[in-house]
């Protein structure tokens, strides 16, 4: 089941809260089971353990940001590190109609009509003109 499945189907996600050690101190976080599972896949990955891996962030994030939050970032950023361009292709990515196709969505149930709910433009804007960012590296996590 890939994540447009997941989401179809009202996302079988219910978080799920856990006990780790972060820096020596034992908190709880509230993650996605999705999420608990991509951190054993990292700390699997990197030889360690969840609580190292949570430490680390724990370390690096902006002070005004939660745990939880710094997880969910660094997951991401983790993972957008590790892609590639032969990785997408074996994925099927770089086709939004397959996309699209496989979220059962036609191009109507996505746009916006031309006004919106207040009678001013829907301000759409078309998925072509959204630039990728620059793919940050765990060194640029400071301020999560």
């Amino acid at each position: 089941m890939d994540g447009l499945d997941e989401a179809r189907d009202g996302g079988r996600s219910t978080l799920v809260s856990r006990n780790i050690t972060v820096l020596g101190r034992r908190t709880s976080v509230r993650l996605e089971p999705e999420m608990w599972g991509a951190l054993r896949d990292i700390a699997k990955r990197e030889r360690c353990r969840i609580h190292d891996v949570c430490s680390l962030i724990q370390l690096r994030k902006n002070p005004n940001t939660s745990l939880t939050a710094a997880i969910r970032v660094f997951l991401m950023l983790y993972y957008r590190a590790a892609t590639t361009e032969q990785g997408h292709v074996r994925a099927g990515h770089g086709d939004f109609n397959t996309m699209m196709t496989r979220a059962q969505a036609t191009p109507d149930a996505l746009h916006m009509r031309k006004r919106g709910r207040n009678g001013m433009n829907g301000g759409a804007t078309h998925m072509s003109s959204i630039k990728p960012a620059q793919t940050p590296s765990f060194h640029s996590m400071q301020g999560l």
